[in-house]
C-alpha cells in the first residue's frame, strides 16, 4: 500500500478494515522516509509491530 494512502486510512473518521498478510490490524503510525508502519493485531492489541507497508491491504470496496 502507498504511504500515501496509509495517511488517508490514519486520518479518517470512518473505520476502514486494513490486513497485514490476511491479517485484521490497527496502524498507529507511518513513516513514509522508511515505507514502514507501526501496527497491532486487533486480536493482540499488546502486540505492535514495525512492517513494511507493501504487506498492508485494504479490506473491502
Amino acid at each position: 500500500m502507498e504511504s500515501k494512502r496509509v495517511q488517508e486510512i490514519m486520518d479518517s473518521i470512518t473505520m476502514i478494515n486494513v490486513k497485514y498478510h490476511g491479517i485484521p490490524v490497527y496502524i498507529q503510525e507511518v513513516n513514509t522516509d522508511s515505507e514502514m508502519a507501526t501496527i497491532f493485531p486487533l486480536d493482540e492489541m499488546h502486540n505492535e509491530q514495525q512492517v513494511d507497508l507493501q504487506g498492508l491491504f485494504e479490506d473491502g470496496p
